[in-house]
């Protein structure tokens, strides 16, 4: 998958595209699938790599405003973490993970399973919504 000209910053999505090919299997697939709905949901999203350490070669994060979603892979799902998913409307029940916390949510998605690709693209505009709404909030309050 080719990164389109709607991403931010060269060298992560070039880390992006490199960790997709680097999997060679369902979950590549299956990333390479969500960055693209989510490239097509929000044509201003940024797409980022954060978290490189020695132990960890990092993580993909989508950010518009603020943090959207991040891409991990592990060896039995590809796990899509929304930053503010508990503040966001979930009506056809994607997140399946991290239910608990007060603040995000989950979509493991696991090697065959498809995703609601419509409901998905709504949950990234919510998020970018839910960013967007927190960021005017901050600002009237500096005022």
């Amino acid at each position: 998958m080719k990164p389109t000209s709607r991403t931010n910053g060269g060298a992560a999505s070039a880390n992006i595209s490199k960790r997709i090919q680097e999997l060679r299997d369902w979950r590549g697939e299956t990333l390479a699938h969500v960055r693209q709905l989510i490239l097509d949901a929000d044509p201003e999203i940024q797409e980022e790599w954060k978290w490189a350490k020695p132990s960890s070669a990092g993580t993909p994060v989508w950010s518009h405003n603020g943090g959207v979603c991040t891409g991990e892979t592990y060896k039995q799902v590809v796990k899509l973490t929304f930053f503010r998913g508990a503040s966001i409307k979930d009506p056809k029940k994607l997140f399946n993970s991290s239910l608990e916390g007060n603040t995000r949510r989950a979509i493991d998605l696991r090697e065959g399973e498809k995703i609601d690709e419509a409901a998905f693209r709504q949950l990234i505009r919510a998020a970018v919504a839910a960013n967007s709404a927190a960021r005017a909030q901050r600002a009237a309050k500096k005022k």
